[in-house]
């Protein structure tokens, strides 16, 4: 459907990605992944409006007719009052609107060549979208993302989650030629990340989707494409098996690069020693021999193999290091905090957050968790902090934080930063470089204002932080890295995430939604309850195994130590198989 031959695009301070190659075909399910500020969103946006940029090479269209998105930063409208079903049902109507009005017009006996074209494009487009069976259509679609009891809720009152659902069966019932999702499983819980996967597999048209959620890469996905170091590898096959393939082909590379580097060292010191045998004795047969060696390491110099490239692009995230709280101080305490909005949300909400303790809020969708965080830190009467401390907020609502039009540079300076120069070194620890600092916020990534975010927070001296969904839009690299500061950061979290191994590798406890109100429990409690409920607990444990051996297969690649990546290769050869 579609063909790129050396495709290249970038920014002003920045080049995204030259010289790429890669076909889309008909009916496929690609996944394309890449650390955060790679151009997927970018290489999406190009695709979809080719154009209005100015690229490199050339794209090629055949047949591929409308393309239907899904953005990563869809927002409802808390004002909108139509319900889901009428929300999924206007596209149909406004369409057979539209056929009524041609077949009126044809009535007239007026331009009916032209109305006879436009009313069989409508026909067209009607059947394409099987139009006459939409409402079955819907409530299907409905089934599979489990929102069947959502029909006839107001579309303001949905969950974040929730919305970015109906935003995905929206675009799948119009049934495109091609269909493009920007992280649509942002904000999902496990059980509408679930839903998601059915839809996904459900759908029966070609899907281009950018996630860096391992579950859906695992499940969804038939073709990987890879956006590293400016280039594409494209890999037929589930994500599982591509990341194995593509770390045993990158140690393949290092041992055939040391093994060049070696015999190059090997040659030079043939070549040097024959130089210092030449300025000794005069002989034409010892400088044809000398010719001759020269010219071979001239060649190995030409060929030789490079070592691979090697993304670890690993944030260093600090949260901030403040002045320690006396140890079982309450920093936080929620006396009888409800939330309603057109029903009971929550109601009889009591819990206390002490120093130094991490708790995440964890529910399904649409329960009230980022509202009640979010009405905590906006001073609810019902939630009052120790007097003295300094709140730290972190906001899913990236719009909340930033003005889209300031650069990165603006920022930081409005932060207190006096030159350039602090600036740069300190965002080097968040994987910015110095040429990326002119953009404006509007132009980042999900995860790279997330990022931004987070060194924004950094550098306050808070002594309690409040996180609303820190983890998405982060690659692998920077999760690992916010659960690593969240675990050293000195002070307390109130965290809602709906990521398991965010959830389960930095939090002390869990505050659970349900039925109205939160149930409090360790956080072992959690993990055998989300094995019970949601997640088979030996691929979850497998899971992870396999995300920890491909990091410390990265790092030994990056340190050139081909053996221990070999051997780590295979046990996690070992852990695919098992999955």
């Amino acid at each position: 459907m579609i063909t790129a031959k050396n495709l290249s695009f970038g920014f002003p301070q920045r080049e995204l990605f030259w010289n790429v190659n890669f076909t889309l075909e008909k009916d496929r399910h690609c996944a394309l992944i890449g650390s955060n500020g790679t151009g997927k969103t970018s290489l999406l946006r190009l695709i979809q409006q080719p154009d209005i940029f100015t690229y490199e090479g050339r794209l090629e269209y055949e047949d591929v007719g409308r393309i239907g998105y899904v953005s990563q930063f869809a927002q409802r409208d808390k004002e909108q009052t139509d319900t889901v079903l009428e929300y999924l049902s206007r596209d149909f109507q406004d369409l057979e609107g539209k056929i009524t009005a041609v077949c009126e017009e044809m009535a007239s006996g007026e331009n009916l060549d032209a109305l006879m074209e436009r009313y069989q494009q409508l026909l067209d487009e009607s059947q394409a979208m099987d139009a006459d069976n939409y409402e079955v259509n819907i409530h299907r679609q409905l089934h599979l993302a489990e929102l069947t009891d959502k029909a006839g809720l107001e579309m303001g009152k949905l969950s974040g989650g929730e919305y970015k659902l109906v935003q995905v069966i929206r675009q799948m019932l119009r049934r495109p030629g091609l269909l493009i999702m920007d992280e649509p499983d942002v904000f999902l819980d496990f059980e509408n990340l679930t839903g998601l996967r059915d839809l996904i597999n459900s759908y029966e048209g070609t899907m281009l989707v950018v996630t860096h959620n391992r579950y859906l890469l695992n499940h969804c996905f038939d073709q990987i494409w890879h956006l590293e170091n400016g280039g594409m590898a494209v890999y037929d096959g589930n994500f599982m098996a591509y990341q194995h393939y593509r770390l045993q082909k990158k140690i393949d590379q290092q041992v055939a690069a040391n093994a060049d580097a070696e015999e190059i060292r090997r040659m030079e010191d043939v070549v040097e020693r024959m130089r210092d045998d030449a300025t000794q004795v005069a002989s034409a047969q010892k400088g044809r021999m000398l010719k001759g060696k020269v010219s071979y390491l001239n060649r190995l110099l030409a060929r030789r193999q490079d070592a691979p490239f090697v993304e670890i692009q690993k944030p260093n995230i600090a949260l901030p290091q403040p002045e320690p709280v006396e140890e079982g101080t309450v920093v936080l305490q929620v006396e009888d905090y409800s939330l309603s909005f057109d029903r009971k949300l929550l109601e009889q909400v009591s819990f206390a957050l002490h120093a130094g303790e991490k708790l995440a809020l964890v529910g399904p969708n649409g329960t009230g968790k980022s509202s009640m965080l979010r009405e905590i830190r906006k001073g609810h009467p019902a939630a009052r902090f120790a007097e003295g401390l300094e709140i730290g907020w972190f906001s899913q609502l990236h719009e909340e934080v930033f003005r889209e039009e300031d650069t990165i540079y603006d920022t930081f300076f409005d932060l207190g930063f006096e030159t350039r120069e602090q600036i740069e070194q300190y965002l080097t620890d968040y994987c910015f470089d110095p040429d990326s600092l002119h953009r404006k916020i509007a132009h980042l990534s999900g995860g790279e204002k997330n990022l931004l975010q987070l060194a924004v927070l950094a550098v306050g001296k808070a002594q309690v932080l409040l996180l609303d969904e820190p983890s998405s839009h982060l690659d692998t690299f920077a999760q690992e890295a916010l659960e690593e500061a969240v675990e050293a950061y000195p002070g307390a979290v109130l965290m809602v995430s709906h990521d398991f191994y965010t959830i389960a590798n930095c939090v002390d406890s869990v505050l659970f939604v349900e039925n109205g109100t939160v149930r409090p429990m360790s956080g072992r409690a959690f993990r055998k309850m989300i094995y019970k409920h949601h997640f088979n607990k030996d691929y979850l444990l497998l899971e992870q195994q396999k995300k920890e051996l491909e990091i410390r297969i990265a790092h030994c690649l990056k340190a050139g130590d081909c053996v221990k990546a070999q051997t780590l290769c295979d046990q996690l050869g070992d852990v695919v198989d098992q999955m």
